[in-house]
């Protein structure tokens, strides 16, 4: 099995077929469908169903999709640790992380981190769903995640980070208030994205308990909207504080509620070797965050 085969083979699952894989990789089609068929000679079974219009993995081929990302991981862990060692630097850090948490504490952290090691490239993924990190890191496809939760996290190394309060974000010329009543919140126009994703999470969250279905006026899943929304009087919106600041200076007006609304969060990261750049990220990270 070379690594050439396992490349192909993923890149075929990401981009859904064998000639918009080819295109990605720029190498000929004929060449990439050799490699894959000889690596399923060589397994001894199908890796794909090949249709008109695309690649469908089978059974045989699903199964390998996890272990190959981890062998692509750990060749470049490899390579980054002997580069590391002969004293070439550069490398690259692969990062997933949720969408609350890209602002803070992500931004910052991978800021500093850059100012630290500039040769270091820094890739960031942002699914909205909490799985969907676990899985990037289990599998090898990230080294580092960020995740919302307050809980240890199976098979995986991870340090709490700190909690962020929720803030009511409302649009410029509300009334201000000390503090506002989550069933109160209730009887607001709200502005969120759609339903799994981590901004909508907040908002049923934070409505939890209160036997009422948050009026979402405004439904997007361009999370970049929401709060120019709210500056053009749209409707409110529920934001961590880090976001919900840059809001104010927009313009918005920002109130806490009450009781307090708390976003927890991990960071996150497989238990195994790690590239030398995810961990002198995690060595700052943890540092600054004193986890």
């Amino acid at each position: 099995m070379e690594r050439r085969q396992i490349e192909y083979f993923l890149a075929v699952v990401e981009h859904g077929g064998f000639t918009h894989a080819a295109r990605a990789l720029h190498v000929a089609q004929p060449s990439l469908s050799h490699a894959v068929r000889a690596l399923e000679r060589e397994l001894g079974g199908s890796l794909f169903h090949r249709l008109p219009h695309g690649a469908v993995l089978t059974s045989a081929g699903s199964a390998l999709v996890g272990p190959a990302q981890q062998i692509v991981r750990d060749l470049r862990v490899a390579g980054s640790s002997v580069r590391e060692v002969l004293g070439l630097g550069g490398g690259t850090l692969d990062i997933v992380a949720q969408t609350t948490l890209s602002v803070q504490p992500l931004a910052p952290l991978l800021g500093r981190f850059r100012v630290r090691h500039p040769r270091v490239r820094a890739r960031v993924l942002a699914p909205e769903s909490y799985a969907e990190v676990i899985t990037k890191v289990r599998h090898g496809e990230s080294e580092v995640g960020l995740v919302e939760s307050d809980a240890e996290i199976r098979g995986l190394a991870t340090a709490r980070l700190p909690d962020q309060e929720i803030l009511a974000v409302l649009p410029a010329g509300t009334t201000e208030a000390d503090r506002l009543p989550r069933r109160e919140l209730a009887e607001l126009d709200l502005v969120s994205t759609p339903p799994g994703t981590t901004t909508r999470r907040i908002v049923e969250d934070t409505l939890a308990g209160l036997d009422v279905e948050p009026r979402i006026v405004v439904e997007t899943q361009h999370r970049t909207m929401i709060v120019p929304l709210v500056l053009a009087g749209a409707g409110a919106a529920l934001l961590p504080r880090a976001m919900a600041e840059e809001a104010g200076r927009q313009g918005a007006v920002l109130v806490p509620l009450e009781p307090a609304a708390i976003l927890s969060g991990r960071l996150l990261w497989r238990q195994g070797p790690l590239s030398p750049a995810a961990a002198a990220f995690l060595a700052l990270a943890r540092a600054e965050l004193g986890t």
